[in-house]
């Protein structure tokens, strides 16, 4: 094998979101000579259209129920005027803030920055806009990308990508798919103040997350005003006139301004050359890896959305992590993605950490379920009808808190000082043993002690 100063670099890195920023910056910090190529916005699809602008547009939508929950504190009633291409200003400037940090990174880091779409062209070459580059690893950092299924008119649908630089907000949009994505806009949309329609081919959406959550989630929806229509699905879009008209299976008829279809995400593998470098994927179309990220090309490292896994950024992040210390730091400590703490910012949100109770039936047998469902104390005043919901799921024989579920307000920010718990092991008598909080909804944790079943 050539020795590493033969090639231009160390390390090539195929993507700048956030699980290869991190391994290019790290490495380079040992001094390595580390390249990354990118043919979009730097940060990828987390920073560019995915988890910061998606949030931001979460947080927009709150705002309607936190003026009329007001008035039940004392404020006088309004009539506040929502200004979409304002928002969609606003979020753009602070994407363009986050662009520039990324940039300022990886160059203080000593990371050459290549833009454009780069390709594999032999097992230690990249290709970038017709100029080739030698290293003596490569990491592929590519992510996903929106998939929609063909059938007649999807050409005229809309993808969450497409969302984020929308002129104007639809005034009816229907919304396709179960997964997190097409819940969190149907929220967003609902929120803002669209006509909202949710379709799922399946009875329920978000499959994997806990049953009672999920239903809970979908009567709290509904209350919110969104029409969800499941065990539905689209047999093809039209157009009429400055309408789409969508035909589902049983032959109804939905006339809408815009169609959303979140319907999954893909590898962004198409034109990466992955064939000629000797790279293997496996049945769904991933870049396949073994237990250290490697490749079929044991110099070839793989990471984030485009490997098996939760597509999730802070697991690209640890992964990245993890290739540059084998290449260039200490012993690599491999992630435990058994344990990874998830929230579906929904309204109200969703956070999990664990096990669902379907799942920790299945593997412990006998296990205790812990629940309470309440009115926070923010809205016994407001009148709003909203309900918080949270659960510790917990094996019998050894008393371990095995999974929490929570459906309510800052759900994202109390599981994940659940999940610190989880991960170290914890048991039922530590969280009853912990006081809490008065008064909030996070103690509501160690406040359950009679089990629900």
């Amino acid at each position: 094998m050539a020795s590493p100063s033969q090639f231009d670099y160390d390390l090539f890195v195929i993507g700048a979101g956030s699980g290869g920023v991190r391994a290019s910056r790290f490495a380079a910090q040992t001094g390595a000579r580390v390249a990354v190529a990118e043919r979009g916005p730097l940060g990828g699809t987390c920073v560019n259209v995915g988890c910061i602008p998606k949030k931001l547009l979460v947080n927009a939508a709150h705002f309607g129920d936190s003026f009329r929950d007001a008035v039940g504190y004392g404020w006088q009633p309004v009539e506040p005027a929502f200004d979409w291409s304002r928002l969609i200003a606003a979020k753009d400037r602070e994407i363009a803030r986050l662009n520039g940090i990324y940039g300022r990174m990886l160059e203080g880091a000593g990371v050459a920055i290549h833009r454009g779409h780069a390709e594999l062209v032999a097992p230690h070459t990249v290709a970038v806009n017709g100029r080739t580059f030698t290293a003596a690893n490569i990491l592929l950092a590519v992510g996903g990308q929106p998939w929609v299924p063909p059938f007649p008119g999807s050409d005229l649908v809309l993808t969450s990508d497409d969302m984020f630089a929308l002129p104007t907000l639809p005034k009816r949009i229907v919304v396709v798919g179960g997964g997190y994505i097409a819940v969190e806009f149907a929220g967003i949309c609902n929120g803002l103040g669209s006509e909202t329609t949710q379709l799922y081919r399946g009875e329920l959406f978000l499959r994997g997350f806990d049953r009672e959550v999920r239903e809970k989630l979908a009567a709290s929806m509904r209350r919110k005003g969104v029409a969800l229509e499941f065990n539905s699905d689209v047999a093809s879009i039209a157009r009429r006139g400055a309408e789409l008209c969508v035909t589902l299976r049983d032959g109804r008829q939905l006339l809408t301004d815009a169609v959303l279809y979140a319907t999954g995400r893909r590898p962004a593998v198409e034109g990466l050359g992955l064939e000629r470098a000797g790279v293997s994927v496996d049945e769904q179309g991933r870049i396949a890896v073994d237990d250290r990220l490697r490749t079929s090309v044991p110099h070839i490292f793989a990471i984030g959305d485009a490997i098996e896994g939760p597509a999730l950024t802070p697991a690209a992040l640890a992964q990245g992590m993890v290739v540059a210390q084998q290449l260039f730091g200490a012993a690599a400590t491999i992630p435990s993605l058994q344990e990874v703490p998830t929230a579906v910012f929904s309204q109200p949100p969703l956070a999990t950490v664990g096990l669902n109770e379907e799942n920790a039936r299945e593997k412990f047998g006998e296990i205790s379920v812990f629940s309470s469902e309440f009115t926070p104390l923010l809205h016994t005043l407001t009148g709003s009808g909203e309900r918080c919901f949270l659960k510790l799921i917990v094996d019998k024989q050894s008393d371990r808190v095995v999974g929490a579920q929570m459906l309510g307000e800052e759900a994202a920010e109390i599981i994940q000082g659940v999940a610190v718990a989880i991960q170290a092991g914890a048991t039922k008598r530590h969280f009853d043993t912990t006081l809490g909080i008065h008064p909030t909804a996070a103690e509501e944790f160690v406040t359950l002690r009679t089990p629900s079943r």
